[in-house]
């Protein structure tokens, strides 16, 4: 076997499904965060179109949420040029190492994925198999450019953690430091974002009702109605955070302007203290227009010109895929696998 490939220093690695357009809490929670790794690493990031197909989808309706979805990163902020933006499925090595893992990963630990055990719900028996072995898929993803990190929500702790697990159970297998154990790359400002109609409820592009979400595709006029018909408590504001327990909406309010301000909680609630939302609404209202309505402006002109979107994604594509391809060959020769990967002599 050839001599292993030097590991990446800091190179960072995340994904996005698409499944129609993102909203206020994608962007707060995950988006806005990963325009700002674009500063600190090699940053790669994935439309993660073989992951959609999981569960049923209508072929057209997947292409266009697949160019909705980059072109929401675009406007966001994410750079073509700064960062590798591509879609899953036009590089190959994600599904070829996703075969390996499947042979490394162990029934016990699928078996703990509680995320296949909420999806899949009372039909588990009719889940497919691509569900169930979805997290393989993520390991994948990941591994495939040797990531040393992972930006990750509450909701992908437990994949992070089967991630590490594998490429532990791969490099011990084989007796070889080949892959790295990403790590969490966790942020203080993400933004928990919840409905806009329910402060108990998580802000979601499935909510029947659109006035639950500020979606990135809305103009500045719907932005500004959404947060009037907002549902408030009668109250007024308090001075401290200690004074939105049990207020779930001016909660999720608050929280929502202080992350458009780049601020906190208790900044917000001294500027704020004794008014009611009749003047904290418009106030929201003006910040939350200048700061989604020229994403959304953005977002508009990109999605006129989809071939545009598809040539950024392909551009994409073929730079991950001079990424993976030299991990994947030596994966492969690590493996035993005859073909590109093997630089082994005969009886080696």
């Amino acid at each position: 076997m050839t001599s292993l490939l030097p590991m990446p220093e800091k190179r960072i690695f995340s994904g996005i499904q698409p499944t129609g357009n993102l909203h206020l809490g994608n962007y707060l929670g995950a988006i806005r965060n990963w325009v700002t790794l674009q500063d600190d690493f090699e940053s790669i990031y994935c439309v993660v179109d073989l992951h959609a197909i999981t569960v049923a989808q209508d072929p057209q309706q997947l292409r266009q949420s697949t160019r909705e979805v980059a072109a929401s990163l675009i406007a966001a902020g994410i750079s073509p040029e700064r960062s590798v933006l591509f879609n899953q499925s036009s590089v190959p090595q994600h599904s070829q190492l996703a075969w390996v893992f499947n042979c490394i990963a162990r029934l016990g630990w699928l078996n703990r994925m509680t995320q296949f055990k909420e999806k899949a719900g009372k039909n588990r028996e009719n889940a497919t198999v691509g569900l169930y072995s979805y997290p393989t898929l993520m390991a994948a993803d990941i591994l495939a450019y040797r990531a040393t990190h992972v930006p990750v929500g509450e909701d992908q702790k437990q994949h992070l953690e089967l991630t590490r697990d594998i490429a532990q159970g791969f490099n011990q297998t084989y007796g070889v430091e080949f892959f790295p154990l990403p790590e969490p790359q966790i942020f203080g400002s993400a933004t928990r974002v919840m409905s806009l109609r329910d402060g108990n409820s998580k802000m979601s592009k499935s909510d029947a009702s659109d006035n639950s979400r500020i979606n990135m595709t809305d103009d500045a006029d719907l932005i500004a109605q959404k947060i009037r018909k907002a549902k408030t408590d009668p109250d007024a504001l308090p001075s401290e955070s200690a004074g939105l327990e049990g207020r779930p909406e001016a909660q999720n309010l608050v929280g929502i302007f202080a992350a458009l301000a780049d601020s906190d909680v208790e900044s917000v609630l001294s500027d704020f203290a004794g008014r009611g939302f009749g003047e904290f609404k418009p106030a929201l209202a003006e910040l939350a227009v200048a700061k989604l309505a020229p994403m959304g402006d953005r977002m508009r002109e990109l999605l006129a010109n989809p071939g545009d979107i598809d040539a950024v994604l392909a551009d994409g594509a073929l730079r991950a895929e001079e990424i993976a391809a030299p991990i994947i060959d030596q994966v492969n020769d690590i493996v035993g696998f005859l073909g590109a990967g093997s630089k082994s002599g005969p009886g080696s």
